[in-house]
């Protein structure tokens, strides 16, 4: 009996994170489909998508007023979420893998990326932007970062993410987070 609610917050949770997991997919598809899309049909399923967040953030918003025991478990959906729309990480999976609280799977990512750098697989404008965005992800996750990262960090990071910075360091209160979600979702369905 003491167990009661337990196992529907761990299935909540993992309804949850598969839908993160599907619209996040969903970008990266997206963008991976790029080049086969004409303008038009790219603009349309990318509005789409981003609706299918914002909704996704208004019932997370609902959950997080009614049940305080899941906050801590989803703010790193939050803030995904909020990245996302906003667009300061451009990069699906890296969005997917700040989610799930996946350092070393960032990590991982941005040596594959100094790999790919220095055979010639990767431009030099996307490795930043990648780099930019798991820097970021791993600081935000409590990740120690060394000399070398926080200056690259400090050279090469956009407003998009000084933004993302500002409000997730405010997380304490998530009404800030939830309103910034919504003003960029409202910018990108104009």
């Amino acid at each position: 009996m003491a167990s009661r609610g337990t196992t529907e917050t761990s299935k909540l949770k993992q309804n949850l994170e598969e839908q993160l997991d599907r619209l996040m997919q969903q970008l990266q598809d997206l963008e991976e489909c790029r080049e086969e899309l004409d303008a038009d049909e790219y603009e349309e399923t990318k509005k789409e998508t981003l609706e299918q967040l914002s909704e996704f953030n208004d019932s997370l918003k609902k959950i997080m007023t009614g049940d305080m025991t899941l906050v801590d478990e989803l703010s790193g959906m939050q803030l995904a979420i909020q990245a996302a729309i906003s667009q300061a990480f451009k990069t699906p999976e890296v969005i997917r893998m700040f989610a799930k609280k996946q350092p070393r799977q960032l990590r991982t990512r941005l040596a594959e990326m100094d790999r790919d750098l220095m055979v010639g697989k990767l431009a030099r404008d996307l490795y930043t932007q990648q780099k930019v965005e798991i820097l970021t992800a791993l600081g935000k996750l409590g990740e120690k970062l060394t000399g070398d990262d926080e200056m690259f960090l400090s050279a090469n990071a956009g407003t998009a993410l000084s933004q993302f910075e500002r409000v997730s360091t405010d997380l304490g209160s998530g009404d800030k987070v939830f309103a910034l979600a919504s003003v960029e979702v409202e910018k990108a369905k104009q």
